[in-house]
């Protein structure tokens, strides 16, 4: 079976365009895949289908090979792979991929014939949480807003949260990280997201990701901090997010609700995986 390896900010995925290949068990598969040691390495496999409604459908499985509904840095790969492989018109900047959390418009900025950035309208991003809403975690005291962009998220601001350190990058995940994705506040999992306010247009950000654990990027997750930031008077409405894997660009129409996640996406290598 043929596969691709792409990444956006870091966020790394296996592709399977399923238009050319079956799969009959993505569950088992994605931990099979993803596995850095005996697999091919990532953060979860997404199996590129064909859809009625779009030019795709993305249907995405966590290195756990739990299902996911939606991945914003997932989907701007997913609009490379699609454009560069011939399977969308090249003189139209703008295509649709279909994920669980809806149908996503995606336009895109072309180089040497390469799909290389492209801006997602990640649809209506809602408040899931009193604004703030205290929490309590391996014995810490905390205030997270919780964010809704087609699947769950938890922003905690370092700022309001000292308890968890000088920095982000100080926070444990190999010891807490389960705890903030567990907790009965979230009977589905969450999506954690440790933001330091660098400014009001620019933030650090850190992610432990449900079904994945820590990543290097998370799309939605960096939608959610913007938009937890700018409900709490903290952040203005477009904000550079500097993640362990590069940088997202996402922009708060406040007046829609919709948020935009503008980023680049890069194919790394291909291979047969035989088993």
């Amino acid at each position: 079976m043929q596969f691709t390896k792409m990444e956006g900010a870091g966020n790394d995925y296996i592709y399977i365009n399923c238009f050319k290949e079956k799969v009959e068990n993505p569950e088992e598969l994605a931990m099979k895949m993803s596995d850095r040691h005996f697999g091919v390495g990532g953060d979860g496999i997404i199996l590129i289908e064909p859809s009625d409604k779009a030019d795709a459908f993305m249907h995405m499985f966590n290195a756990d090979g739990s299902e996911g509904a939606m991945c914003g840095n997932g989907i701007r790969c997913t609009a490379k792979y699609i454009y560069d492989h011939g399977m969308v018109k090249p003189d139209i900047p703008m295509m649709k991929i279909e994920t669980k959390s809806g149908v996503k418009e995606i336009r895109y900025e072309v180089k040497d014939g390469k799909l290389f950035k492209a801006t997602v309208d990640m649809g209506e991003v809602k408040l899931d949480s009193t604004l703030p809403e205290m929490i309590e975690i391996a014995d810490f005291k905390l205030s997270f807003v919780g964010i809704d962009v087609g699947n769950p998220h938890a922003v905690y601001f370092l700022e309001d949260n000292a308890v968890l350190g000088e920095s982000i990058y100080e926070i444990d995940f190999a010891r807490y990280g389960k705890d903030f994705e567990t907790h009965s506040r979230f009977p589905n999992r969450v999506n954690s997201e440790f933001i330091e306010i660098k400014n009001r247009k620019e933030i650090n950000f850190r992610v432990y990701e449900r079904g994945s654990g820590e990543t290097f990027a998370c799309g939605t997750g960096a939608t959610a901090a913007v938009v937890a930031g700018n409900l709490l008077g903290k952040l203005d409405e477009e904000v550079l997010v500097h993640l362990l894997g590069g940088e997202l660009k996402i922009f708060y129409d406040k007046e829609s609700k919709h948020a935009f996640m503008t980023g680049e996406a890069r194919e790394v290598f291909s291979g047969i995986w035989e088993e």
